[in-house]
């Protein structure tokens, strides 16, 4: 099965360097990525421009705000593959990232992760090349030190097998949220296709990340499974900006749950 890897980013080229890196050493290696920008930064085309070794495609749009949902439906209609991969452009999957999520895929179901949050310290040793991140995904018993970090998440660095028995019976016996996480999830094409994609219409607000795009899914009938300690991945630390979520648009999306409108105004539509 053909994986497009569709990675949201903004100018931040260093990041995407480790990313990169990452997907270089992954298990599965059917897919192709594709560098979602929202901006046209210089520095960032020419990092991408300088990968070798990997299928890569790059799509931009004019810098006018901040516009992830735009960013990534580019993404998605640039991309070939039948099965989705969103991640972010400050999350470093593990190795075995993509095939845990390909191992995972149903049809109507939509995959939901999480990450682990490194504290500023391992980041920092990350980026000037004193650690490699694959150290601590092989030897995560070594960074116990992260478990006491505030909003680690800790426990979403253990790695199970979705081939294996513990994985399933844990799913089993343990409830789980399966909300979406935007800087993880998966799915078929054809159900991003038939939502009509990202809302572009929620402005610079974080509800098309996520918020939005779960309950679009579920109303269209999907299911949503989660693939936490399966499809793992680290998040890079830096200083938190939080987007505001206005009130209207908070508005909107109830309006839009009610009249059960999944399938958005301004989406993939408005590229073709």
């Amino acid at each position: 099965m053909r994986v497009s890897v569709i990675i949201a980013v903004y100018k931040d080229s260093e990041s995407l360097s480790l990313i990169i890196d990452a997907l270089k050493r992954q298990t599965y290696k059917n897919f192709e990525v594709i560098v979602a920008e929202d901006g046209e930064n210089s520095e960032m085309k020419a990092f991408v421009d300088s990968i070798e070794g990997l299928d890569v495609r790059h799509t931009t749009q004019e810098d006018i705000g901040v516009r992830k949902a735009r960013s990534q439906n580019n993404g998605i209609i640039a991309g070939s593959g039948e099965y989705l991969i969103f991640i972010d452009g400050d999350c470093i999957p593990y190795t075995t990232f993509i095939e845990a999520h390909a191992t995972l895929a149903q049809r109507r179901v939509v995959l939901s992760g999480r990450r682990v949050n490194l504290s500023e310290v391992l980041t920092r040793k990350i980026k000037n090349h004193e650690l490699d991140v694959l150290d601590i995904e092989k030897r995560l018993y070594k960074y116990i030190g992260l478990a006491f970090e505030k909003n680690s998440k800790y426990e979403y660095g253990i790695y199970l097998s979705p081939r294996g028995w513990l994985y399933p019976l844990l799913s089993k016996l343990r409830k789980r949220n399966t909300s979406i996480l935007g800087c993880n999830f998966s799915c078929f094409r054809e159900d991003m296709i038939a939502i009509n994609g990202f809302d572009e219409g929620y402005g610079e607000t974080s509800l098309s990340d996520d918020t939005d795009l779960d309950w679009r899914f579920r109303a269209c009938g999907l299911e949503i499974k989660s693939c936490k300690n399966v499809a793992n991945q680290f998040h890079l630390w830096h200083p938190y900006n939080e987007r505001d979520i206005g009130s209207f648009y908070w508005e909107k999306m109830v309006e839009n749950q009610k009249e059960n409108r999944f399938v958005c105004e301004k989406g993939l539509n408005d590229h073709r």
